[in-house]
């Protein structure tokens, strides 16, 4: 998959508080994505957005779109992708 790609699968982070709690305590950051993307293809997209290895997939349909909630393999890698992309 090429940036293009994920960039189309990928929409936005979502920040709350409590998402923003979700990455010290869970290793989860939470994203927007497209409505018709796959957990894979969501894995796949935040592999070649920002090279980090993910280990789960959650998705919820709300009405502010559908959301991703993506485990990394450790709380530093979540901190440093939250940090690189200015969640925190």
């Amino acid at each position: 998959m090429n940036v293009d790609q994920a960039n189309k699968i990928i929409l936005k982070p979502y920040i709350t508080e409590k998402t923003f709690a979700m990455v010290e305590n869970e290793s989860k950051i939470c994203f927007i994505v497209e409505r018709s993307a796959s957990k894979p293809e969501i894995a796949e997209a935040v592999k070649a957005l920002y090279k980090e290895n993910v280990t789960n997939v959650n998705t919820a349909r709300t009405i502010y779109g559908k959301k991703a909630f993506v485990q990394f393999e450790n709380t530093e890698k979540a901190r440093d992708l939250a940090t690189k992309i200015g969640m925190l």
